[in-house]
């Protein structure tokens, strides 16, 4: 009796007081029904159970037996078996879970997995620690209302390759994800990825962004000025980035810190988990194949496990019309002066224009240069497209050599003493000198005509 009462919970000696009150008569089995919470049919048949089985009649027959839906331990050890290879270091359970599902057909519940392997030392459980409180903001109602837009520098491919950038754009009513992998952070490969979701999607309303130099210009200040307020400062030339924005009705948001665009960086987060170890069992090493599994395999995922129903069922995104060249906005895009032989200079190149498409005014006149992302260049005067040629420079001509010329030997002039000099050598000569004649007269033996 003593054992059965130190097995029981609390609430079934609770339940055994009111169950001998009411075998006693104590209290009815209305009053018994309502203090344990089951109906008086229940009551009665518990008081049955007492008779017969005594005291264990409030404790569950199932207590101490193995669940019939418990797996088998042959499960267990062949899912332990391929969770220790080091193909699979750092799963957790979630993604050991669709792992073992997905490539091994077995079919095991992600805390089930969990507890395995907390056992088998594979996953450190952690307590969940409160951290401070952070008011969300809610998400926009309508899909394609704004999409946040940023690049994740990350060792994606864990050593087996290059290092690569990470360019992803998610929807902030849905959590719709594209992305791809770069080489760098680039204008150029930033302009593909727009490519690829405005053709996907449409033009969204606004891209949410960072405030980093591929979308603002970052204003010039001398050492000892200070930075004037945002309302007084002169606006500043838009970067390539900003200016397609502008051509295709695209407002550009900036965030004053990360954590304003928070999904953005959560998305980031969960690629550099889940991503990662995606491709080390692809086992890609390549940006090609980097690229082919997260098109093929990761972003099915997302979409298919992550994207929520937004509030509206309104599409906020707009079409793209005559009125928008997707090619000539998605460009490399800077105005070059025509030479009078009607030639331009762009990026260290010659080009001609077409005697065809010379236009009134064009001598002189500033046109626009798109340098494409095929690598194509169009040139722009006015609304007129204008056919150019790439043309060789003239060469420069070889300077002809002088012959040698002989070095003219000047003579050199007999240097005049100065009346300085001149008394420094009569003090050395010891006085003035006398002229030969004189000099001779006063000589002893000397004869006279």
């Amino acid at each position: 009796m003593e054992n059965e009462q130190l097995l029981m919970t609390q609430k079934e000696r609770d339940r055994l007081v009111a169950l001998k009150k009411a075998r006693k008569g104590l209290i009815t089995q209305r009053q018994a029904a309502v203090e344990i919470g089951v109906s008086e049919r229940q009551v009665r048949r518990l008081l049955e159970a007492l008779k017969r089985r005594g005291d264990k009649a409030v404790i569950h027959a199932g207590r101490g037996r193995s669940s019939n839906r418990r797996l088998p331990d042959r499960v267990r050890q062949q899912a332990m078996r391929i969770l220790v290879q080091p193909v699979c270091q750092g799963f957790g359970p979630s993604f050991a879970a669709d792992h073992l599902r997905e490539e091994h057909g077995i079919s095991v519940g992600r805390e089930t997995l969990r507890g395995w392997m907390a056992q088998a030392k594979l996953w450190r459980v952690k307590a969940r620690q409160v951290g401070k409180v952070h008011q969300w903001r809610e998400r926009r109602s309508r899909r394609g209302e704004m999409v946040q837009w940023d690049t994740s520098d990350h060792d994606w491919l864990e050593g087996r390759g290059e290092r690569l950038c990470l360019i992803g754009m998610i929807d902030d009513a849905s959590s719709e994800y594209t992305a791809r992998f770069a080489r760098h952070d680039s204008t150029e490969e930033n302009m593909r990825l727009l490519k690829i979701y405005v053709k996907r999607n449409g033009r969204p309303l606004a891209f949410y962004t960072d405030k980093a130099s591929l979308f603002q210009n970052t204003p010039r200040v001398k050492r000892d000025d200070k930075e004037l307020p945002r309302e007084e400062r002169e606006p500043l030339p838009l970067t390539q980035i900003g200016r397609a924005l502008n051509e295709l009705g695209i407002v550009w948001i900036a965030a004053h810190s990360p954590q304003a665009k928070g999904r953005i960086e959560r998305s980031f987060q969960t690629a550099q988990d889940r991503l990662v170890k995606g491709l080390r069992l692809a086992g890609a090493t390549t940006l090609e194949q980097a690229n082919a599994y997260l098109e093929e395999k990761f972003l099915p995922w997302w979409k298919r496990t992550l994207v929520c129903v937004p509030a509206s069922p309104d599409d906020a995104h707009r079409p793209l019309t005559q009125a928008h060249d997707l090619a000539s906005a998605l460009s490399h895009v800077e105005t070059r002066r025509v030479a009078s032989d009607y030639t331009i200079r762009f990026q260290s190149k010659l080009y001609r224009i077409d005697r065809a498409s010379v236009k009134a005014g064009l001598r002189d006149g500033t046109v626009r240069v798109e340098k494409r992302l095929d690598g194509t260049v169009a040139v722009r005067f006015r609304q007129h497209w204008l056919k150019v040629s790439l043309c060789e420079p003239r060469p420069k001509q070889a300077a002809v050599a002088a012959p040698p010329v002989a070095p003219v030997r000047r003579r050199r002039k007999p240097q005049v003493p100065s009346e300085a000099m001149r008394r420094s050598m009569s003090h050395f000569l010891g006085g003035p000198k006398k002229s030969i004649t004189k000099a001779g007269q006063n000589q002893p033996g000397h004869l006279s005509r």
